[in-house]
């Protein structure tokens, strides 16, 4: 990069939701690079600490956050931040939304009670989110009205139904955040 050249902008989004509902797989879908994962082995330890009811067969938790990139143009750079899931890991959360433009709640139909807590952080602190149902291996058992009425969502949060592996599916996600924040009245100040 020349002297003349400006840095790109930079977007942070913050990825949020409960243990096992697709977050570190939602950054490694979007990301244009290698994610950075800080994903341990779940060991006897956390048994009684860590919920795993609904989770099936994972091993991992994310331990501190993941990290993906995007770039969208020369001048702008959209930075994915997804979050640890269980609560013991919580306070991380106040540290990674410094910055952060808008987030995504994903949730999963089986357990929408793991996506309060995302839902009530972002409202908080007043950060526009959106929400993604994550339906792992097409497995809904809600309708997105159904979802909307049981996370007491407003009107105007939008909430998309998919599969989180799937890039289209998280590109749309993201979209569907960019026009949400898009169409937000702009603060006078």
């Amino acid at each position: 990069m020349t002297s003349s050249q400006a840095a790109p902008a930079a977007v942070k989004i913050l990825i949020a939701g409960g243990f096992g509902v697709g977050k570190t797989t939602l950054v490694g879908a979007v990301s244009e690079v290698a994610p950075l994962r800080t994903e341990e082995f779940l060991t006897k330890a956390s048994i009684g600490v860590d919920d795993l009811a609904g989770v099936g067969q994972k091993d991992t938790t994310t331990v501190a956050l993941d990290f993906g990139r995007i770039t969208v143009s020369p001048e702008l750079v959209v930075y994915l931040f997804g979050t640890p899931g269980q609560e013991r890991f919580w306070f991380m959360w106040n540290d990674l939304v410094n910055g952060a433009l808008g987030g995504v709640v994903i949730a999963d139909t089986r357990r929408l009670e793991t996506s309060f807590a995302s839902i009530d952080f972002f409202e908080s602190r007043d950060i526009p989110f959106v929400v993604a149902i994550n339906c792992f291996h097409g497995h809904n058992t809600r309708t997105a009205d159904e979802v909307r009425a049981a996370l007491d969502l407003d009107p105007h949060v939008p909430l998309l139904v998919g599969d989180v592996r799937d890039r289209p599916f998280g590109r749309d996600v993201l979209l569907a955040l960019v026009e949400h924040l898009m169409s937000l009245p702009v603060a006078a100040g």
